[in-house]
């Protein structure tokens, strides 16, 4: 690989990541040069299973807020959520001018919008091929192909090396909307010489090539074809546009009309078609209320809910809760999309639904992923030719394969360094080494909390989901500390209490007890009687239902 000349050794260049090493989402990395950081991407991620109540989970930033005064701007790669999600939370903390392509800017627009960001926030839309300057940086946006339009690899410059930052890609010779993946780019800056290259990873476990979107078009002319006395309903995600466009093409095609359903999918395709992103032919856009003045072999309707999340529009059409469509025999529903890991019993659960109602359900062969499997992967090593490998952009299993592909291809195993979030990776031409931690974690957005519920609010909340809860109610006089009334046990999510006379009965009574023996002692301080109610009475449920509700005394001084 050619050194490059203007490169300089003193001081280093640290790559930290932020988030997105662990889990498909998240995605928020730092790149540092003495007194100057760009940030690339700030996604958010949605909650696992064991997150009860929680909305969404946002990267902790404090290492950007403690080096406020270096943080010169964020580069965002595309507009999915995993990359844009968190700017409105953490711009409130992290004022700094984005930069992005046209469409990524719009959807980032739409949301500053709702959290009322738009005037305080410095944007700049970027074309492909143009530099940013920034402190000790320049960064080049670099055209790329994924599942949304406008995706961008970014060029990092920095006195240290290039580093290459893929972003979410495949490779698309032909896509829907705009031109393929800018190989030759690629390819020029590696001749240069790359001082290392941060790749995708979430495809990196499938051989071969991942086939064009365009590949779909016949797809769907075959089901239009073959199905044409049904309604055809077809859930994607809602930031594939191009799979959008596809769907119009084809209902156009067959003198369908369209309707879009589900917020998320309403907003993109409306700021896509403002921006030319999306072509929608004239009169083809119909309003969900004017679905019933057409019969339903001439519509089509393209709804969120691909994922079997249970409040998205295509859950509520399965589960009879959506006002305006209900389901039957005379409906082709189509899943455009594969389950992200972790989603496959809800989707599952959608089609079981789906068929029960006697629609007709396909869900396999109408997909293609928007990331690069390992032919595309290897075609991009070996243009930009980096002396160090990063894999990021997935779970450690795809960081791991993508690692091994990268060794295949001759990158040294001392120069592969699968990250964990929070590493300090600093680098130069000369080495490369992870010198130290920063503090990571997720922010667990609930309502309009940010950052109140932490891991004892939710293990609160596991321990009341699992087991109920036992109240117990009691009143002391002030002056003596007799006990005036009580003990009373209120029962929430333990047990039926009509049906549980004997052992609430029993409770109450040992409870009695345990209060008496109290006051024969002279105990009168709350904390000690609280802690006996608790340590007796949970006892007491163990030995009889082998279960432990949480248990919470409420003392009343009368």
């Amino acid at each position: 690989m050619k050194k490059n000349e203007k490169m300089n050794s003193g001081s280093r260049l640290k790559i930290i990541p932020l988030g997105g090493l662990e889990q498909i989402g998240l995605n928020i990395t730092a790149f540092e040069y003495e007194d100057s950081i760009v940030v690339v991407d700030c996604g958010l991620s949605f909650p696992a299973d064991d997150m009860l109540g929680i909305d969404l989970v946002i990267p902790d930033v404090t290492y950007l807020k403690e080096n406020i005064n270096k943080v010169k701007g964020f580069m965002i790669t595309h507009g999915h959520e995993d990359h844009i999600g968190a700017l409105p939370y953490v711009l409130r903390e992290i004022n700094v001018p984005i930069y992005a392509t046209k469409l990524t800017m719009g959807l980032i627009e739409n949301k500053l919008k709702e959290h009322n960001l738009t005037n305080c926030t410095k944007r700049k839309v970027v074309k492909f091929g143009q530099s940013i300057n920034l402190g000790q940086f320049r960064i080049e946006f670099i055209r790329t192909n994924h599942s949304i339009v406008d995706a961008a690899a970014l060029a990092i410059y920095s006195p240290a090396g290039i580093v290459v930052h893929t972003g979410d890609f495949k490779v698309d010779y032909t896509p829907i909307f705009g031109d393929p993946i800018d190989l030759q780019r690629f390819a020029e800056i590696g001749k240069k010489g790359v001082l290392a290259m941060m790749c995708d990873s979430t495809n990196a476990e499938r051989p071969g090539f991942t086939p064009s979107e365009r590949t779909l078009s016949k797809t769907f002319d075959t089901i239009f074809a073959e199905h044409k006395d049904t309604r055809i309903i077809i859930a994607t995600f809602a930031s594939n546009v191009d799979r959008a466009q596809q769907i119009i093409n084809a209902a156009d095609r067959f003198g369908r009309k369209v309707v879009v359903e589900g917020r998320s999918m309403v907003n993109i395709i409306e700021t896509a078609t403002n921006l030319g992103r999306l072509n929608v032919p004239e009169n083809t856009l119909i309003d969900i209320e004017q679905l019933k003045n057409y019969p339903d072999e001439k519509t089509v309707i393209i709804t969120t809910g691909s994922q079997g999340e249970n409040m998205a529009a295509l859950s509520r059409m399965a589960s009879n809760m959506h006002k305006k469509i209900s389901i039957g025999p005379r409906d082709t529903v189509i899943f455009s999309s594969h389950p992200i890991p972790g989603n496959e019993k809800a989707v599952t659960n959608v089609i079981n639904e789906l068929f029960k109602k006697g629609a007709d359900v396909i869900f396999q062969d109408a997909h293609v992923s928007g990331h690069a499997c390992q032919e595309e992967i290897k075609l991009l090593y070996t243009l930009v030719q980096p002396k160090y490998a990063i894999p990021v952009h997935g779970e450690y299993k795809h960081l791991k394969a993508q690692a091994r592909l990268a060794k295949g291809l001759g990158i040294p195993k001392d120069n592969v360094f699968i990250l964990a979030s929070g590493d300090v990776l600093e680098l130069n031409n000369e080495s490369a080494k992870v010198t130290g931690k920063v503090p990571v974690g997720a922010i667990l957005v609930d309502g309009l909390g940010v950052g109140d519920v932490g891991n004892i609010v939710l293990r609160d909340r596991q321990h009341l989901a699992e087991d109920g809860i036992l109240i117990v109610v009691l009143a002391l006089d002030g002056a003596s500390g007799e006990l005036v009334s009580g003990p009373d046990i209120v029962s929430r999510g333990f047990v039926y209490v009509r049906e549980s006379d004997e052992l609430m009965d029993e409770a109450r009574a040992l409870l009695q007890d345990t209060m008496e023996n109290l006051m024969d002692r002279g105990i009168s301080d709350w904390g000690k009687i609280k802690t006996s109610i608790k340590d007796n009475l949970s006892d007491y449920v163990w030995k009889k239902t082998k279960r432990r509700p949480m248990i919470l005394p409420i003392i009343m001084e009368v």
